[in-house]
């Protein structure tokens, strides 16, 4: 398994990935979470995305250099693929990425309602440094220090 830059080609595969990660949670959300409403194509075009292959897509990243943090826009893993370690595979590249970037920090935010992303993310070392609704959604920002 390795991880890369997404191409254009894989622009189909992530958005499958993404929408099949996060449509279960629009009836717990009442409404879409951010991710379901992001341009794949602009990301990818950008080298913001990642993804995790085994043959084929399982998993990706987005990531974003901002502010002295490198952000954790989104992770997302095939429901068939979950329970794997993939996620924390990936958050673990986030690392890599940042400390390759010279960053000290990473941050990410997460729908206050995706009670077991929080706690996937403080068994990582992410603590939270505040909340906020954006656009109806109420996200709890984190951020680890490296």
């Amino acid at each position: 398994m390795g991880i890369r830059l997404a191409e254009t080609a894989d622009r189909t595969a992530v958005e499958a990935i993404v929408r099949a990660a996060y449509e279960p949670w629009v009836p717990v959300i009442g409404m879409e979470p951010l991710p379901l409403c992001a341009d794949y194509g602009a990301l990818i075009s950008a080298e913001r995305v990642y993804v995790l292959e085994n043959g084929e897509v399982d998993a990706l990243i987005v990531l974003q250099a901002e502010d002295g943090v490198l952000l954790v826009e989104n992770v997302a893993v095939r429901p068939d693929r979950q329970g794997r370690g993939l996620g924390r595979r990936l958050m673990a590249f986030a690392e890599f990425r940042a400390r390759s970037l010279e960053v000290p920090a990473l941050s990410l935010y997460t729908n206050e309602k995706m009670t077991l992303n929080i706690g996937l993310y403080k068994s990582l070392g992410y603590r939270e440094t505040g909340r906020e609704v954006i656009d109806g959604r109420h996200i709890v920002h984190m951020r680890k220090a490296l």
